[in-house]
C-alpha cells in the first residue's frame, strides 16, 4: 500500500462473536466517499453471513469525529466532472447499495459506538443502528439544507420516526446539532460515558448481547422493526421468519433447561 489514497476505508476485525467495523479516514474525519461504500457492502455481506458473528460495532477511527458524512470534495469534483448525476433517496444504482440504511432486513444487531462528530450520512448510519453508544463529547446534526442537500440515506425517514414531530423537523429544517446528552435525552442515544470511558460501556453492551440467544435476539430485532408502523392486532397477526426460526431452534430448549438445571446456557444459534 501507498499512501492514504490506497489503503482500504474499512477495518474489519472478527473477535469471537463479535464483528469491529471502523470506518478508517480520520484525516477527513471518516468522510465517506464512493470507495468506502463499496467497502461497507462487502462487509455487511460478510457479518450477516458468518455464522460465528453475533455482533458488530460500528465506529470512527480517531477521536474527533464517527463520520462526518458524504465526502463532499469527492462529490464537488465528481459534479464538476459530470459524473455525479443526480440523487435523492436511496443508494440503489450507486456503488455500495444497498447500504446500512437500506438493509432493512439486516437479522444481526449493530450498536454504533459514536465519538465526535457524527453529521449527515454519519447521523443517518447511527439512526440505522439498533443501539447507540456516545461519547459526551459527541455531536449529531443533519445539515444538509445548509448545503442544497437532502437526509436521503435514511434522515428525514428515521429521524421523523425516532424524535417528536416538531423536535425532528426542527433539527431537519435547520441542521441544528444536537448534543450526545440532548440526544439521549430525546432517546436517540443508549448511554452517554465520558471519552476514556467509551470503549468499557460499549463492550458491556456487547457482552450483554453475546450473552443472550442470538435467534432470540434476531427475532425481537425483526419483529419490532416490521411491526413498527402496524396497527396493534395486524402485528399479533403477522408471520416473523426469525420468531419461526426460535420457536423450532434448539436454543428454544436449552434457555429453559439451563435455567432450571443453574447454569449458563450454551446457546447454537440454531
Amino acid at each position: 500500500m501507498s499512501g492514504a489514497g490506497s489503503r482500504p476505508r474499512v477495518r474489519y476485525e472478527k473477535t469471537g462473536r463479535v464483528a469491529r467495523v471502523t470506518l478508517d479516514r480520520p484525516e477527513v474525519l471518516n468522510a465517506m466517499d464512493l470507495r468506502t461504500h463499496e467497502e461497507l457492502a462487502e462487509i455487511w455481506d460478510d457479518f450477516e453471513a458468518d455464522d460465528e458473528l453475533w455482533v458488530a460495532v460500528l465506529s470512527g477511527a480517531g477521536t474527533r469525529a464517527f463520520s462526518v458524512g458524504q465526502d463532499l470534495k469527492e462529490l464537488s469534483a465528481r459534479t464538476s466532472a459530470g459524473e455525479a448525476g443526480t440523487a435523492t433517496f436511496g443508494s440503489r444504482g450507486r456503488p455500495g447499495w444497498p447500504r446500512l440504511t437500506e438493509r432493512f432486513g439486516l437479522s444481526k444487531p449493530v450498536v454504533a459506538k459514536v465519538r465526535g462528530y457524527a453529521l449527515g450520512g454519519g447521523f443517518e448510519l447511527a439512526l440505522a443502528c439498533d443501539l447507540v453508544i456516545a461519547s459526551s463529547d459527541a455531536v449529531f446534526a443533519l445539515p444538509e439544507a445548509k448545503l442544497g442537500l437532502m437526509a436521503g440515506a435514511g434522515g428525514v425517514f428515521r429521524l421523523t420516526r425516532q424524535l417528536p414531530w416538531k423536535t425532528a423537523m426542527g433539527h431537519l429544517l435547520t441542521g441544528r446539532p444536537l448534543s450526545a446528552e440532548r440526544a439521549f435525552a430525546l432517546g436517540l442515544v443508549n448511554e452517554v460515558v465520558a471519552p476514556e470511558e467509551l470503549d468499557d460501556c460499549a463492550e458491556s453492551w456487547v457482552s450483554d448481547l453475546v450473552r443472550c440467544a442470538p435467534l432470540s435476539v434476531r427475532a425481537i430485532k425483526e419483529a419490532a422493526t416490521v411491526s413498527a408502523t402496524m396497527p396493534l392486532e395486524q402485528a399479533f397477526a403477522t408471520r416473523y421468519p426469525w420468531e419461526e426460526r426460535r420457536t423450532h431452534s434448539a436454543d428454544a430448549v436449552e434457555g429453559p433447561r439451563a435455567f432450571v438445571e443453574k447454569r449458563p446456557p450454551r446457546w447454537q444459534a440454531r
